[in-house]
Order: C-alpha cells, then sequence, then structure tokens
C-alpha cells in the first residue's frame, strides 16, 4: 500500500487528478487547506492538500512510473515558482536601494561620501595617514557635519585640522629632578647622536627658551665605528666633558660621579628593532640610570607608517615617556608621524630638521605639524590661538 498527497487551488480539480491517474483505486483519507508557493512567506496562495493511498497490488507498473514523473513535475515546478517569488523579491529591494538613493543621506559609505570628505581623504591618503587613521576622522565628519555642512568645504577642512591638531600630545618634563638624567634611544640611523649633541648645546647655552645648564654626556655607543670620536668632536666644540662607558657599572658609576650636574645626556648603541637579544642587552644597562631617567625614543620623519608602529612596540620595554621625530627635512609629509603618535598614544617632545649643532632642533608644537601637510591650507592665526605661537628658531 502507497501513501499519497496531491495539492491544487480547489478541491474538485485535485480530486480530479488523482481520479485520472489511479482510477477508483485511490481511497481519500483526508483533506486539509494549505498555502503553497511563495519565498520567505511572501507570495503563497491558499490551496488544498488531499492525502490518498492505493493498494500496490491495484497499481500497474506503467501507473508507478506516471507517479514518479508527476511528482517530479510538482517539483520542477514548485522550484520554477519559487524562483520567480525570488525574483520579484530582488525587484523590489533594487527599487528600494534606488529610492534611498535619490532621498537619503548621502555621505552613508565610502562609495558614496560627500566630495568634500572623498576630497579631503584623497589629502590625507597623499600625506600618508594611515587607512586607520584616515577612517576615523571621516567617521567622525559624518557624524557632526549635516549635509548642508559638508557643502562648506574650507569650514570642513579647517575643523578636520583641529582634529588632528588636538591629538598631538606634548611631553611635560620633569624638571624637579637634580640631576636630570635624559636617555635616547631608537634605530641605527636616525640620529641620535647629533641630536644628543643638539640638546647638550641648547641646554648648555640656554637657548630654544630654556635657561643655561650645567650639562655633561655619556656615550655608550662605543662599538659603532666613528661613534665616540663624532660625540667627542661635538663635546670639545661646546667645551663639556663626555664619558664612554660598557657596562651598567661603568654608567651608574659616572651617573654618580656627575650627581651635582644639572643635566645629563645619554648617547646609546643604535639598534635594529628585530633584534630583540641587543635591544634587552641594552636595556639592562640602561637601567643603571635609575627610576627617574627619562627615556625617548628617537625615529626618523621618512619612516613608513608600519615600520614606525613596529618601531614602537618593540621599544616599549624601555619605557619611554616620549618621541623625538628627527630628519622632519627631509620628508614633506607627515601623516605616517601622526597616525603612529595618535594610534600608540605617544606624546611628542622634539623636533630635528637639518645637522646643524646647536640649530635645527626645537620643541614639538602642533603647528609644526599642521603647516607641514601637503595640499592643506592651515588658518595659522585660529590654530594659533588654539595651540599657541610656535617659538622663534634660533638661527646661526
Amino acid at each position: 500500500m502507497q501513501y499519497l498527497v496531491e495539492q491544487g487551488s480547489t478541491h474538485r480539480e485535485v480530486l480530479e487528478k488523482v481520479r485520472a491517474r489511479y482510477g477508483d483505486a485511490a481511497q481519500v483519507l483526508s483533506h486539509r487547506t494549505v498555502r503553497t508557493g511563495g519565498f520567505l512567506g511572501f507570495f503563497a496562495r491558499e490551496g488544498v492538500e488531499i492525502t490518498f493511498y492505493v493498494k500496490d497490488d491495484s497499481l500497474r507498473e506503467t501507473d508507478k512510473k506516471r507517479v514518479d514523473v508527476e511528482d517530479e513535475k510538482r517539483r520542477l515546478l514548485e522550484r520554477i515558482n519559487q524562483d520567480r517569488a525570488i525574483q520579484e523579491v530582488l525587484s523590489e529591494v533594487r527599487e528600494l536601494k534606488e529610492i534611498v538613493a535619490e532621498n537619503g543621506p548621502r555621505v552613508t559609505t565610502s562609495d558614496g561620501d560627500h566630495p568634500t570628505l572623498s576630497e579631503l581623504d584623497s589629502r590625507l591618503e597623499y600625506n600618508d595617514f594611515s587607512s586607520s587613521y584616515r577612517a576615523e576622522l571621516l567617521s567622525r565628519a559624518r557624524s557632526e557635519f549635516s549635509l548642508d555642512e559638508l557643502e562648506d568645504y574650507e569650514k570642513v577642512e579647517e575643523t578636520l585640522l583641529e582634529w588632528i591638531g588636538d591629538r598631538i600630545v606634548l611631553v611635560q618634563e620633569n624638571k624637579a629632578v637634580k640631576p636630570r638624567v635624559i636617555v635616547l634611544v631608537g634605530p641605527t640611523g636616525v640620529g641620535k647622536t647629533t641630536t644628543i649633541a643638539k640638546l647638550a648645546a641648547i641646554h648648555n647655552l640656554g637657548m630654544a627658551g630654556l635657561q643655561a645648564q650645567d650639562v655633561r654626556m655619556i656615550t655608550i655607543d662605543t662599538f659603532r665605528i666613528g661613534a665616540l670620536q663624532q660625540i667627542e668632536k661635538y663635546a670639545s666644540i661646546m667645551r663639556l666633558p663626555v664619558s664612554s662607558v660598557e657596562t651598567a657599572q661603568d654608567l651608574r658609576a659616572t651617573i654618580a660621579m656627575y650627581r651635582d650636574t644639572d643635566l645629563i645626556l645619554v648617547d646609546t648603541i643604535g639598534k635594529s628593532p628585530r633584534d630583540a637579544v641587543r635591544l634587552a642587552e641594552m636595556q639592562q644597562i640602561l637601567d643603571a640610570c635609575g627610576p627617574n631617567a627619562e627615556v625617548y625614543l628617537a625615529v626618523s620623519a621618512t619612516t613608513k607608517t608600519q615600520d614606525m608602529m613596529d618601531i614602537f612596540r618593540q621599544f616599549e620595554p624601555f619605557r619611554y615617556r616620549g618621541v623625538v621625530i628627527t630628519k622632519m627635512d627631509e620628508t614633506g609629509r607627515v601623516g605616517n608621524v601622526l597616525s603612529a603618535l595618535a594610534e600608540k598614544d605617544k606624546p611628542v617632545a622634539w623636533l630635528t630638521d637639518g645637522q646643524k649643532v646647536p640649530m635645527d632642533i626645537e620643541r614639538a608644537h602642533p603647528l609644526r605639524f599642521l603647516m607641514n601637510l601637503e595640499g592643506f591650507r592651515p588658518n595659522r592665526p585660529k590654530l594659533e590661538d588654539r595651540y599657541g605661537a610656535i617659538a622663534e628658531r634660533t638661527r646661526a
């Protein structure tokens, strides 16, 4: 005995189908109202389903084949009806998207950004800002500016520059400790020794708004060819004492010897940020500087954004309290620097932009970065009201 089901629009239609196929051999068991076809609950139609049975010995072989064929046809028709329903849904979705595109906000996606935001994003990218930094700025702009406000390009640009400037954090120097010990670490080739000489000169001579101080220099870079001779030459010109040490014990003793000095500047060995063993060895030596020592990381402004991120991370064990940006004169784009400082939440202390000692060094200032951005037109008077004026540079 076989139990079968047949569906149709009406009760009579279903009975006619059953009788046509099986004749009197079909015995109806039950019938009920059902909804057929449709997609995801939509477009279904009301119909009738009849359940019946046919004894196996009442079916001829041809009847069995006909049952299989009819069942396959029914399944095929159901799939066709479902595909039609899907197409209807997709058509309605397309119509809704067209309505939203015509009447909805224009700043919901990057592809459909307002022209002002698209232009500013291009300029940020040209200045080497990281993709995450740019995305954060544009997201904030989309949420804080109305469509009418976005039409005022200069106003949006002006505000964007203020947001960038607000994220630049400056180091607050600790001048209460005596002697004040400043240590400069960083990769090879970023200009640490020259920067140490500049810091020694401006503090010793009382330049860049500083009071004249008693300064000493220490170097632990005795392995690089010419390194000791270079710092000794600077020290000789400035008539400042310089000491060379190789071990933590030597460094501790030398700092103790200079305990009545105002400022001690420590030059270190340039190391690759990937040379973890050498970095650990240098860290052990620098521990002799004591807990009050101020460690600063020197990085070149020409370093690519991701490499700068890696340098910041690799030198974290030194617990550096700020960053010194060197070689500002060798690049016209500083978005990489600003992105790394912001994303790693690091303050900046000094900027250098040349080889002259004691020139070519200044305290970090938001305007120095903002005025260096290519393609932007900073409103300097307004920015100076916000961040203060830049101190006048010392000239040769």
